[in-house]
This record gives structure tokens, sequence and C-alpha cells, in this order.
């Protein structure tokens, strides 16, 4: 069954309303959130996309509840992915920490409405064309080797920003200094940008570019645009607190790419057979159906994601705790020493001497 579209348009604008509430917040009163705040605000928008489910299978039935489940789990598991590429980009625009939320939530905003966009011509292009899954689940899995065996590493991906920062830096008059949270601000009694616009920009579309990879993956999941649209609604308002929440974290999540890519492949394969139960293409069984092709259903897929991100993180963190079993002790405590700003040891005096002459 359809969802009623009433019920649609006013889920939209409580969801858009929560969005907007939580940016106001960010913006009256900047901060760098402590793990306690950041760990209620996850928990609050994981409660509430919870609950969104059981709303949609009070209204339609668990099937929609099933789908978006499955869809917000993938966006979720992949965005975290882009945590790194995020890291990354404040450090490299030195973005003063108390002004990372409101970085962060403007670039995801910008996120949405891009997204939102590539949704919709996804949506159209999959109704004229069902054999674009065939392209589609090609393109996971080859996105799927990708990540399991990259070829260089995140600093990449920021690079690819800098041909981006050279054209609003040629377009737009930029000042050398942030000016606290400001976008505007006046040097020398000229109006100009300040460099939080570059980092809005390249929050923003470095956003999108994942889009890239899970949109077509949650289409493998549903293919009805209000719960591609809210999965992704989702996943991109938990970003935000995932990013203060996870912190040093991300570094010893070392296996989490392959989870990701397993779930990529996975939905890939499953795009192809879907497409191949559909069939239309004249070169491929004479244009005809292939029945024997399976498809998969919801809960199995929703079974895999949760299985490939619990192995991927429980591995990560056991082979982090490992590693930091086998480190060298005096490593460690320079580390812990340079971020307390102490000193590393502390120089005892030397034992006096023995009657017998042993020290």
């Amino acid at each position: 069954m359809d969802l009623p579209v009433p019920f649609q348009i006013v889920a939209l604008v409580v969801l858009v309303l929560v969005l907007v509430a939580d940016l106001l917040i960010i913006v009256k009163r900047p901060h760098i959130p402590s793990p306690k705040e950041s760990t209620l605000w996850v928990l609050f928008y994981v409660g509430l996309a919870l609950v969104f489910a059981g709303i949609l299978w009070a209204v339609a039935d668990v099937e929609h509840a099933g789908q978006f489940v499955a869809g917000w789990l993938t966006e979720y598991s992949l965005s975290i992915d882009n945590l790194f590429v995020f890291v990354l980009i404040m450090s490299q625009f030195s973005v003063p920490r108390r002004y990372q939320q409101k970085v962060l939530m403007v670039g995801i905003i910008i996120a949405l409405v891009l997204r939102g966009l590539f949704i919709l011509a996804g949506a159209a292009i999959i109704e004229q064309f069902s054999w674009v899954f065939y392209i589609f689940g090609a393109f996971l899995i080859y996105t799927a080797i990708r990540q399991a065996f990259p070829g260089g590493d995140h600093d990449e991906d920021v690079k690819k920003e800098t041909f981006l920062v050279r054209i609003v830096r040629r377009t737009v008059d930029i000042s050398d200094e942030y000016d606290g949270p400001k976008v505007r601000t006046v040097v020398n009694g000229k109006r100009m940008f300040t460099p939080m616009i570059i980092v809005f920009v390249a929050i923003g579309m470095t956003d999108l570019l994942f889009a890239l990879d899970s949109i077509p993956a949650i289409f493998g999941i549903t293919q009805d645009p209000f719960l591609v649209f809210t999965a992704n609604l989702f996943a991109l308002m938990g970003l935000r607190q995932l990013y203060f929440l996870l912190g040093d974290l991300l570094d010893r999540l070392k296996y989490l790419h392959y989870g990701i890519a397993f779930i990529l492949a996975f939905i890939g394969v499953k795009l192809i057979l879907h497409a191949m139960h559909e069939n239309e293409l004249f070169f491929i069984n004479g244009g005809e159906h292939i029945e024997w092709a399976p498809e998969i259903s919801t809960w199995v897929s929703l079974g895999v994601i949760i299985v490939a991100m619990l192995v991927a993180t429980i591995a990560s963190l056991i082979a982090a705790r490992r590693d930091a079993a086998a480190g060298d002790p005096d490593a460690a405590a320079a580390a812990v020493a340079e971020e307390q700003g102490t000193p590393v040891t502390v120089e005892q005096p030397p034992a006096p001497d023995a009657p017998d002459g042993r020290r």
C-alpha cells in the first residue's frame, strides 16, 4: 500500500521543524558538546527514528517500517565513513572547535537539499527505466571493491576539494581569518566572506559525493522516494552528534571500511538480481523476465546490514585493544603526557651506595 499523502506532508514538516530547532540551538549557543550531551542527542535521534518506524507500521504496514529501518541503518553506517573526511576538512581549514557544530549543521542542510534533488531525479529515472538497476548494482560493487581495497586514504578525498575551494576564492572575496561563527565580516571597511563559507561548501559537497554511493544503495532497499529521503534525513540528523561522540574512536575503527564494503557489495548484488527479475533489456534473456533470479527480502537485507556493522565494529575494537596492549608503554605514556601537558617521566634521584659497594 502507498503511504497517505497528508501523512507524508505532515511528517516532512515536523522533521524539518526539528532540524530547524536543532540549528537554532547551535546558533544561539555555540559550544563544544560534552560526551554526555552528544550521547543524549544521539540516543534522541535514534529513538526518534525508531518511533517514526513504529508510526509507519501503524499508518501503513510492517514492510514500510522494515524498509525505513533498513534504509536508515544503511545510510547511518555509510555516513560514519563521512566523519573521517569531516575531521580532515575541519583540520585543514582550522575551524575553531566551538563552531564546528554550526559548520556541520549547515553543511548537512546543504547536503539534504542536494540529496533531495538527487533522490527525485533517481526516482524519476527508475520509474521510466528499470534497467538502471543494472548500472546501480555494478556501480555499488565497484565502489565496494574500492572501499575494501583503497588505493589511497581519506586525505585524497580532502585534496579533491581544493579545486572547488579555488573556484570559490576566485568568485568571492574571502578574509584570511575567521570572525567567530560569522559568514560575513568587515575588513578595512570592506564587506567580505569569512573562510566559513568555504568550509560550508566543502562539507556539503563532500557529503553529496558520498551520496553517489549511498543513495543507489538505499534504492536497493526501497524505491519509495519518501522513505529514501526520510532515511537520509534521520541519518544526517544524527551525524553531527556522532562526530563529537566518536572523536578519536574513529581512528580505532580500522575494519569499518570492510563492513561498509560488504554492505555495498550485498546491495549491489541485490540490485542486479532485482534488475534480472524485472528484466526488459532485449539482449538479456530475449527481453523476458528472469524468473529464477531471487528477490532478496527487506528483512534479510536488514539482518545483513546489522551483522556486517556489528562484526566490523567489534573486530575493530578488539584489534585496537590488542594493538594497545602490544604497544610500547613509554610511547603510550608520552602520548598521554602530551595530551595532558605534563612531563613524560619524573627523574628519580640516584640510589645511595649500598654498604657493600653495590647500587
